[in-house]
């Protein structure tokens, strides 16, 4: 699933540097998370990097758009042609 940003958001940005796929922006309240863009951090993190920077915690994975790893890496993979995943890769599926 997409992380979305809820609308507890205090708008402090710390989230937007952290994504490693641009997917976050500011929306005109709130941050947003585009989740065309968001591969929950796998093929990069063993965590969901908002998530571990937001200070209110509202960074969460959205029950509206359920994922499977395959498919956020998949994403990872075009996103980031250039980028060589090979087959083991961060991701907080395979955390222990």
């Amino acid at each position: 699933m997409a992380t979305h940003i809820t609308d507890e958001c205090i708008n402090c940005g710390a989230c937007e540097p952290e994504c490693p796929n641009e997917a976050i922006s500011e929306g005109d309240e709130v941050y947003v998370i585009d989740p065309k863009l968001c591969t929950e951090c796998v093929g990069f993190h063993e965590y969901e990097a908002c998530q571990a920077v937001c200070p209110v915690e509202c960074c969460i994975p959205d029950p509206e758009r359920r994922e499977s790893e395959d498919t956020l890496i998949a994403r990872a993979k075009t996103i980031h042609a250039n980028k060589d995943f090979g087959d083991s890769f961060p991701s907080r599926f395979s955390k222990g």
